[in-house]
């Protein structure tokens, strides 16, 4: 029976920290989470790797005794393996409970179920950790554990975000009603306790984890808390000075132009940026970049009285 390096499917190394194991168990499911790869045999294959090795090297007396196992089974390869024997002449029985032959479980943990459900595990975790038969195996684990985490992504337009409030997004075909908080960002992830898998052996619900997707809006940059806006400035209005309303996702605003204005100047807007996530009455600033838009059209008479103005300025 071939060894499986559950440190390799993870993709650390063996003085991993439990924090650093769950994180890279979290970010591998989501990536091949069933639900994100449908019909995908090969990802689906993945996707139960990751949970064998993250059922072992998280559960501190199985991983124990799994490192064990690492160091006696690099010294037979060493030993033997290299002088003809297959990897599956290993003596597996000295790590069965009570030792001597494929009796027991591994370590205490008999069956080759958890939680009440059949475990989808290999051949390779079931010899060492129940499912083998004989007088210490055939029992279930009666261990609490954790429901297995949800993943879902929910698309906002920048108003949306910006307005935050209630939407209703349906996960596993079920419909949840959740409050949006104003000021989300892009690749953001809300985590929604006890929405996820249901827990084993009366352990809690797993999470359910909402990573959001900001849709590009033409009018606006956003950068942090803060927003670019490009306003058009009529020709006359930069050149005489005036009132200009500038229409913003907290609705209009009225600014007062200087006379000659430049092509391409800013003015900052103090407080009508974004919302600063979970800072109530909080926002970053709005910049406004203005941009001078010549007429076009001219009549007759608009003609004259631009040359008129070119000759007292003596560029006519």
């Amino acid at each position: 029976m071939d060894y499986k390096d559950y440190y390799k499917i993870l993709g650390v190394e063996k003085t991993a920290t439990t924090e650093q194991i769950k994180k890279a168990y979290r970010k591998l499911a989501r990536q091949y989470h069933p639900d994100v790869n449908p019909n995908d045999a090969t990802a689906e294959q993945k996707f139960k790797e990751i949970n064998e090795a993250n059922e072992v090297l998280s559960d501190a007396e199985k991983r124990q005794k799994y490192d064990q196992l690492g160091a006696d089974y690099a010294r037979y390869q060493q030993a033997g393996a290299g002088r003809g024997q297959g990897a599956g002449g290993f003596d597996w029985s000295q790590y069965a409970q009570g030792g001597g032959g494929a009796a027991g479980g591994f370590g205490g943990f008999g069956g080759g179920q958890f939680g009440g459900e059949e475990a989808d595990f290999s051949d390779f975790f079931s010899s060492l950790f129940g499912g083998m038969g004989g007088a210490g195996g055939g029992g279930r684990s009666t261990r609490p554990g954790a429901g297995q985490d949800y993943q879902a992504e929910l698309e906002l337009s920048l108003q949306e975000a910006y307005d935050g409030g209630p939407r209703t997004i349906t996960v596993n075909g079920k419909n949840l009603r959740i409050t949006i908080q104003p000021g989300v960002a892009d690749g953001q992830t809300i985590r929604l306790r006890d929405q996820g898998g249901p827990g084993r052996n009366g352990g809690p619900n797993g999470s359910l984890l909402i990573t959001f997707r900001i849709l590009p809006d033409a009018r606006y940059a956003r950068t942090g808390d803060d927003l670019t806006q490009d306003v058009p400035v009529p020709l006359y209005r930069a050149l005489l000075g005036g009132e200009q309303t500038v229409e913003t996702l907290g609705g209009p605003v009225k600014i007062k132009l200087k006379p000659e204005t430049a092509n391409g100047s800013r003015l900052r807007l103090r407080g009508k940026g974004f919302p600063v996530y979970r800072e109530k009455d909080q926002h970053g600033d709005l910049y406004l970049r203005l941009n001078v838009q010549l007429p076009t059209n001219l009549t007759e008479e608009e003609r004259g009285l631009l040359q008129q103005l070119a000759k007292l300025r003596g560029e006519a």
